[in-house]
């Protein structure tokens, strides 16, 4: 073999591995899969307004009260012949009835008077007063002379967030900053609900609203039905 035919065999085996090394350094070890249509994105989730959920009763520390399901406000059928606007006080099984007519009537849970201290009759609503002030009636004070000759309105007052007054009598239809009392036998003669359900009933309560109070040994199942 020739000198000029060796120096051409040796670059041609030359080129050839430099070709091979090049290759393999410029091709990725993992190359990962590409997306045929990249373009198409999964749409977001359609927003959805969070659910609606009644505030929790809650005492004068903030410490949610679980309310029990019966005295909680709702709509039931009540057989009566009051008229609609009528507010009928069940005292012993501690519920109050707005008569709505046709038959049903929205039922609050309340706190009624102790032993002792209930009381039966008609009255109507001679006033209302939002976060109403306190000024206990003397009788109460000598009862309680601790008590407080008068006490501002707001969230700490024992008549809550709303009151009615009934008649020219010491009693009302009030709130409570004592929820968990609902139900039982507490106050001096008032009608106590939750502050939710005292605003509720205010709102549909006018002054001349007609309030009947049955007695300890009546039921509200069985109204007299008549006016007095």
């Amino acid at each position: 073999m020739t000198d000029f035919n060796r120096i051409t065999m040796i670059c041609r085996t030359a080129a050839i591995g430099a070709l091979a090394i090049g290759s393999l350094a410029f091709t990725p070890a993992q190359a990962a899969p590409l997306p045929l249509f990249p373009f198409f994105m999964t749409p977001p989730a359609p927003w959805q307004p969070a659910p609606q959920v009644q505030a929790p009763q809650v005492d004068e520390d903030n410490a949610v009260v679980e309310q029990q399901a019966r005295f909680k406000r709702q709509v039931v059928t009540y057989a009566t012949r009051e008229a609609p606007g009528t507010i009928i006080i069940d005292t012993p099984n501690t519920y109050l009835y707005y008569v709505l007519g046709g038959g049903q009537a929205i039922r609050y849970g309340i706190g009624v008077g102790r032993d002792g201290f209930t009381w039966s009759g008609v009255q109507t609503v001679t006033r209302k007063a939002e976060w109403p002030a306190w000024t206990p009636p003397p009788e109460m004070i000598a009862r309680q002379p601790y008590l407080p000759r008068h006490m501002a309105g707001g969230p700490g007052n024992p008549l809550g967030a709303r009151a009615m007054y009934l008649g020219g009598t010491i009693y009302r239809i009030h709130g409570t900053n004592m929820p968990e009392t609902i139900g039982t036998q507490v106050s001096s003669g008032c009608i106590r609900l939750t502050n939710q359900d005292v605003s509720d009933l205010y709102s549909r309560v006018n002054v001349g609203t007609r309030v009947i109070v049955l007695p300890m040994d009546r039921r509200a199942d069985n109204p007299t039905g008549k006016r007095g």
